[in-house]
């Protein structure tokens, strides 16, 4: 458990998946939990044969305890997972990028992200921004490229400056479109 703490804290990217009994895992969370921003970012899932829980990694807090101080982030993206585990990614895609844009716009984020926004109201803004599409190509001045999203499988064909959608799956999907040219 030595080695992988510092394995960890020197480069996370070289690890996928981690597998450990709870007391490890617990130790490992938090360390992880703290190179990403805090307890308060950090989805959780414990995933067996039969059943599956999805928790924020943080504890109860209960020196903040309905003051509307929590950041909701943790307990929001722990939903996106659970939404996923249930085949229901577009859905947990839509939420995880809401999400996403409302942290890095920095605006109705609680004070733990440098925010006064208090956790309704950072709520209600990754809901509002749940409805905003991922892909939002406007005007493209060149000539027979693609956009592709292997996490959703969607291609656009952007032909003289217009969007033709070919083929999609689902109706979210997380990152940005990478463009190449399809000579």
């Amino acid at each position: 458990i030595d080695n992988l703490a510092l394995e960890l804290a020197k480069d996370p990217r070289q690890f996928d998946v981690l597998v450990m009994e709870n007391l490890f895992g617990d130790v490992l969370s938090d360390l992880c939990a703290g190179m990403v921003g805090g307890l308060g970012l950090v989805p959780g899932a414990n995933i067996g044969r039969l059943y599956a829980v999805f928790e924020a990694v943080h504890g109860s807090a209960p020196d903040i305890a309905g003051k509307g101080l929590a950041n909701p982030t943790a307990l929001i993206l722990s939903a996106a997972l659970m939404l996923r585990h249930m085949g229901e990614r577009g859905a947990g895609w839509k939420v995880e990028a809401g999400t996403r844009r409302v942290i890095e716009k920095r605006e109705s984020v609680t004070r733990d992200l440098g925010g006064s926004a208090s956790t309704s109201e950072m709520t209600d803004a990754i809901i509002a921004a749940m409805n905003t599409p991922i892909f939002s190509i406007k005007e493209v001045n060149m000539e027979d490229w693609s956009a592709r999203n292997s996490d959703c499988n969607a291609t656009f064909t952007l032909s003289r400056g217009s969007v033709s959608k070919e083929f999609v799956n689902c109706e979210y999907a997380p990152g940005e479109a990478n463009f190449t040219r399809t000579d």
